[in-house]
């Protein structure tokens, strides 16, 4: 299977405008694509047609045309017909759970197994790991199932971040994620830190952007830097 996957952290970086910093690394992803298909469920403070139009606004300069999956009869076929699939960010939970009620987590499986490249941020990126279990959001919404696409075989943590706020008293990002490590030791974590992705692309992936990442694993956290060979993982 030669999955094509760009999981970004997040949508903006500092106050750049929205997906700014984002737009060369989309362009490159979709090639010689003009036209995808937006899942816009994570969006729940804004209406599906309002969080389609301010992607497509977003993408117009690097002339992407983008189409919200709630504006078709069927779902499923749109999926299936997809050129390229990009899931936005907001919360996880409610993300998941419109994927489970519309039936279509098998068929973006499906779709991405063949190649069809899928971009996400955020919450998106978060539904590409195996479960939903290292997001940060809170679970509004109680999905079918914690499983999440399964895309490439590891938790992630898009928003990464191990600052600690002065005279905060609260659990730090990491010690949440030493939470999951105890009860998971076996299993990866990928924090992805604003600015950078995940990149999946002829079997290979690594991590780009400006910034580093993180790799977490039974209590032991390792710097990731840009361009590091992770295939390993898949």
């Amino acid at each position: 299977m030669n999955k094509n996957l760009l999981l970004l952290s997040s949508s903006r970086v500092g106050d750049t405008a929205y997906l700014d910093h984002a737009k060369a690394m989309i362009s490159d992803h979709l090639n010689t694509i003009d036209e995808v298909i937006f899942i816009p469920f994570a969006g729940v403070t804004m209406s599906n047609d309002d969080y389609t139009d301010k992607v497509a606004d977003a993408l117009t300069d690097i002339n992407v045309s983008v189409k919200g999956i709630h504006s078709f009869a069927d779902p499923v076929a749109a999926i299936n017909n997809a050129k390229a699939i990009l899931v936005g960010g907001g919360n996880t939970f409610n993300l998941l759970n419109e994927l489970y009620q519309n039936n279509l987590i098998p068929a973006i499986q499906e779709k991405v197994n063949s190649g069809t490249p899928y971009i996400g941020w955020s919450a998106g990126s978060n539904i590409a790991g195996m479960t939903i279990r290292t997001t940060n959001d809170m679970p509004i919404i109680q999905p079918p199932s914690f499983d999440a696409l399964n895309l490439i075989p590891v938790q992630l943590n898009p928003h990464y971040t191990d600052y600690n706020p002065p005279g905060f008293n609260g659990e730090t990002r990491e010690q949440r994620l030493s939470e999951f490590m105890v009860l998971n030791p076996e299993t990866y974590i990928v924090g992805i830190v604003e600015g950078t992705a995940l990149k999946l692309s002829n079997n290979k992936l690594s991590l780009i952007g400006p910034d580093v990442g993180y790799l977490f694993s039974n209590q032991d956290k390792q710097i990731v830097n840009a361009e590091t060979d992770l295939s390993y993982l898949l």
